[in-house]
């Protein structure tokens, strides 16, 4: 029955696809997130959105929150829309770059850093722009439970947003530290829940979290660079890099864990319709 289910999915995503690229990249991206717009709501995970969402905002009511989440599934559908663009987009002028000279610097020093962000709108332009400006880089990836579209998807990844993609899971920990001994800088999405992760405060509640970038800076006393990404107009970015995280010695996994937590939720707060809401994050 998943197969069928899977198969049909990726018929859908084809068809969408060719559609795609003969209307082009903006009338795409914006039809893309009409129809999430139309079958978001349809989805299960549209009710972890609408929990995930009363936890982190009590304050707002139903209305407010519907307001957020249909943001949330245009942004949605554009990302969608834009895979089959991203050669395009990768040498355009679509994306405005806050503080390159962060990653000039970090080219020059030749020295890895751990990148950390999360499922901030097209997440995936992140590490794009972050080798496209010539820096040694790994990120980690999860495969699709759908094993028809998955290469595909493997393909987009590896051919123009970032050449090395390690597998999610333990094997994959051992590639990052691999990869990092050797110059290569990380890029990690941290805002998903994990089963490897310590408790740590996350809107004021307990959430699993990662604590790679931690392990990392108390192994390798390395930098942390928070990177953002926000949708401004139509299939137009901003790209900010912050000034490098400097930990101390006495830092614990827990502290700087939860300083990392902390980074994400001034950035969700800055645009709540631009996070993917549907991970269960707070399960």
């Amino acid at each position: 029955m998943n197969n069928i289910k899977y198969f049909l999915q990726f018929l859908i995503i084809v068809i969408l696809f060719l559609i795609f690229k003969i209307i082009g990249l903006k009338n795409s991206t914006y039809i893309s997130g009409k129809l999430f717009n139309f079958f978001g709501p349809l989805f299960r995970s549209n009710k972890i959105c609408h929990n995930n969402l009363s936890l982190a905002f009590p304050e707002l009511n139903k209305l407010e929150r519907n307001k957020i989440i249909k943001n949330m599934w245009f942004n949605y559908g554009g990302i969608l829309a834009e895979y089959i663009f991203i050669k395009k987009i990768k040498y355009s002028k679509k994306i405005k770059i806050e503080n390159q000279f962060i990653l000039d610097s970090i080219k020059e020093k030749s020295e890895p850093v751990i990148f950390v962000s999360g499922h901030f709108n097209n997440f995936e332009l992140m590490a794009m722009h972050i080798e496209k400006s010539g820096i040694d880089l790994a990120t980690i990836y999860r495969p699709l439970n759908n094993h028809f579209l998955n290469p595909i998807m493997e393909n987009i990844r590896k051919k123009y947003i970032c050449k090395k993609q390690i597998k999610k899971g333990i094997s994959g920990t051992k590639d990052l530290l691999k990869y990092f001994k050797s110059g290569t800088s990380i890029a990690l999405m941290i805002d998903q829940r994990v089963s490897e992760g310590i408790k740590c405060k996350f809107f004021g509640k307990e959430a699993l979290t990662t604590t790679i970038p931690a392990q990392f800076v108390k192994k390798f006393n390395c930098q942390i660079v928070p990177i953002h990404i926000e949708r401004k107009k139509d299939d137009n970015f901003k790209l900010r890099i912050f000034k490098p995280m400097n930990f101390s010695k006495n830092d614990t996994l827990e502290s700087i864990t939860l300083s990392l937590n902390l980074f994400l939720e001034k950035m969700i707060l800055k645009s709540p319709g631009q996070w993917i809401w549907t991970h269960n994050r707070w399960k």
